[in-house]
C-alpha cells in the first residue's frame, strides 16, 4: 500500500518543489551527454559540427555505424571480450564470493591479517616494468589469461561483500543451522548465497564492467591482434580513419574540414558501440541494484 505525502506549510511545498527540480537537473545534466552522443552519431556532421543538433538527429546519416560496424576485425573484438568478460566475471564471483564469506566469519583467527595484506595491495603495487616480468615467466603475455587470472580478485567488491555477510546475515541464522547438523559449506551454499542477490548482481555488475572496457591490459600484454578486446579494436578503427581525415586536410581543399567531420562522427558511434552492451544490461539488473549498491555504506 503506497502512502501519499502531504504537504500543509508553504516551507514543505518549497522544499519539495527545490528537491524534484534538483533531481530533474541531475538527471538531465547525467543522461544528456550519452544521449547527445546517440543523436550525433546519427546525424548529418556539418550540422553537428555547426551546433544545430540538440534534442533530436538531423538530417539521419549512417556513415559512422557504417565504417564501424563493417569493418571485419570488431566482430573479432566483440567475440575476444564477450569470451574474457563471461570467463572473467565467472572466476572473480567463484574468487571473490566464497573469500568474503569466510573472511565474515568471526571464528576465523587468521581474517584480520589476510584482511591486512588484502588491503595492502590496494595502495602498493610492484609497478608496470616487474608485472611484466612477472606475467611474461607466467607465460600469461599473448595468453587470454592475462585478462582474467591477474584480477580473479579486486579488493574492494570483497570488502564490500564481506561487509554484506557480516551486517545483513543474522548471526542467529548461522546458530540454527549449525544445531539443526549444518556445517559452514551447507549453509553458505543453501542459506548464504539465496539471501545474497542483491550483492551478488551488484559485484557481477562491477567485475562486467571492469573486463568489458579492460584497455590496458590488452594494449600492454598483448601483441597477436586476433586475441585483442574491442577497446583496443575500436581504438585503431578511430585512428585510422582520424589519420585518414587529417592526410585529405592535409591534400588542400575543403575535403579535409568534411573528413575531419565524419571522423568526430565516427568518435561518437565508438562510444555508442562499446558501452551499448553494457547500458542494456542495467534494467535487468535494477531490482537489485538499488539494495546491493548501499552495502558498503554499512559500517563493518
Amino acid at each position: 500500500m503506497t502512502t501519499k505525502v502531504r504537504y500543509h506549510r508553504p516551507g514543505d511545498i518549497v522544499f519539495a518543489a527545490l528537491v524534484a527540480v534538483s533531481i530533474v537537473l541531475i538527471v538531465f545534466v547525467t543522461l544528456y551527454p550519452i544521449f547527445f552522443v546517440a543523436i550525433a552519431s546519427i546525424s548529418q556532421p556539418q550540422l553537428v559540427q555547426g551546433g544545430q543538433v540538440w534534442f533530436f538527429p538531423r538530417g539521419i546519416n549512417w556513415f559512422g555505424y557504417e565504417q564501424i560496424l563493417g569493418d571485419q576485425r570488431i566482430w573479432t573484438g566483440y567475440r575476444n571480450t564477450i569470451v574474457y568478460t563471461v570467463l572473467g566475471t565467472a572466476v572473480n564471483m567463484l574468487v571473490t564470493i566464497p573469500a568474503a564469506y569466510a573472511l565474515s566469519r568471526r571464528e576465523f583467527a587468521a581474517r584480520r591479517p589476510l584482511m591486512f595484506f588484502f588491503a595492502f595491495t590496494m595502495f602498493f603495487n610492484g609497478g608496470l616494468i616487474p608485472t611484466y616480468l612477472l606475467y611474461r615467466d607466467l607465460n600469461l603475455l599473448d595468453n587470454m589469461w592475462v585478462f582474467i587470472l591477474p584480477s580473479a580478485l579486486n579488493v574492494y567488491n570483497l570488502i564490500i561483500a564481506r561487509a554484506f555477510y557480516e551486517n545483513s546475515i543474522p548471526e542467529e541464522l548461522h546458530e540454527a543451522a549449525t544445531l539443526d547438523g549444518s556445517d559452514e559449506f551447507r549453509f553458505f551454499f543453501t542459506i548464504a548465497i539465496p539471501l545474497s542477490k542483491a550483492i551478488l548482481s551488484v559485484i557481477m555488475l562491477y567485475y562486467l564492467v571492469q573486463h568489458w572496457n579492460d584497455f590496458f591490459t590488452g594494449l600492454v600484454f598483448i601483441r597477436d591482434y586476433a586475441k585483442q578486446p574491442l577497446q583496443i579494436v575500436l581504438r585503431d578503427i578511430l585512428i585510422s580513419n582520424t589519420a585518414f581525415a587529417g592526410g585529405a586536410g592535409g591534400a588542400g581543399g575543403t575535403g579535409g574540414g568534411y573528413g575531419q567531420q565524419y571522423a568526430d562522427q565516427i568518435k561518437y558511434g565508438v562510444i555508442i558501440v562499446s558501452s551499448l552492451p553494457v547500458i542494456m544490461l542495467y534494467p535487468f539488473l535494477q531490482k537489485y541494484f538499488e539494495k546491493g549498491v548501499m552495502i558498503g555504506s554499512v559500517k563493518g
